[in-house]
């Protein structure tokens, strides 16, 4: 049995006459054609796309799982991170609301805005009395 492999330009331009599997030469069990459009061989499995040896494949896989191994072990820290920086900042609120510093002169009465507003009320002024400071 053999296999006609059409001719073809290659990739330097350079026409490569048409030639039948398996080649004068080469390996008997070899009797496919196999290639592209621009490089064409013998082989012996008709699925076969590449006329190199599949060991560089092998390691082109390994470094893709490294690669991908480090990335999801960098992708884990940060979540890692991520979370205990929200548990830290959830767990040091303070519990209750702050209110800072009373906003009275040292020293004065402090005169609350209801009895303010009770004053007005019961005068019967329309405008709202600013309360007096008396010493």
């Amino acid at each position: 049995m053999s296999t006609e492999c059409s001719s073809y330009y290659n990739t330097d331009g350079v026409f490569v006459e048409a030639f039948s599997c398996p080649k004068p030469g080469s390996a008997a069990f070899a009797i496919y054609c196999c290639g592209f459009n621009d490089v064409k061989y013998c082989c012996d499995d008709p699925n076969s796309f590449f006329p190199y040896e599949y060991g560089y494949m092998w390691w082109l896989s390994v470094g893709a799982l490294v690669g991908l191994s480090i990335a999801a072990v960098v992708l884990l820290a940060f979540l890692i991170t991520v979370c205990v920086l929200c548990y830290l900042f959830i767990a040091t609120k303070p519990s209750r609301l702050d209110n800072g510093l009373p906003l009275r002169a040292p020293g004065r009465k402090d005169v609350s805005s209801l009895d303010v507003i009770s004053d007005t009320v019961s005068s019967g002024n329309s405008m709202v009395q600013m309360p007096s400071c008396k010493s």
